[in-house]
């Protein structure tokens, strides 16, 4: 089970106090933020990208609720053009179903890169593993949880 994965991440890195496991669905940036009672910007969503070519690697992008990828932007900080990771791939190639997906516990190989727009929150909330968690962390604390490669700016004007 992803979640599993996801807390042994986290308590390898000294988070899973963090943890929270509402009733209620995050399935959606929406219902997170709902679920933890915060505004959706502040949710930090995963999301997962492949290359155009068979055997290209994935690597997860962590970025602000509100924010949306821009191509030009994608392109600028990886070489490639963005291509969403298939949903019906995602817990396969990531480790973690969609609506859980997150960047603790990730599969070998699976890069994780944190974009500039969650930089402006004190306080961020990515998903745990599963469509009823998140994790309270602020954004230093996000980038060392996740081994982050680096902090990337990928996506349009969120400001």
């Amino acid at each position: 089970m992803s979640i599993e994965r996801a807390k042994a991440h986290l308590e390898k890195k000294g988070y899973l106090d963090r943890l929270i496991e509402p009733d209620e669905p995050t399935f959606t940036v929406e219902q997170a933020a709902a679920a933890v009672g915060c505004e959706p910007a502040h949710i930090a969503k995963s999301m997962s990208f492949v290359g155009a070519h068979e055997g290209d690697p994935a690597i997860i992008v962590v970025a602000a609720g509100d924010a949306k990828v821009s191509n030009r932007k994608f392109k600028d900080a990886f070489g490639w053009k963005p291509h969403m990771l298939p949903f019906d791939r995602v817990e396969a190639v990531i480790g973690h179903a969609p609506g859980g997906v997150c960047a603790f516990g990730v599969n070998e190989g699976v890069k994780v890169y944190c974009d500039v727009s969650l930089k402006r929150f004190e306080w961020v909330y990515p998903a745990a593993g599963n469509d009823h968690s998140a994790v309270k962390l602020s954004c230093d604390e996000l980038f060392d949880a996740c081994d982050a490669v680096a902090w990337v700016d990928a996506c349009q004007n969120w400001e």
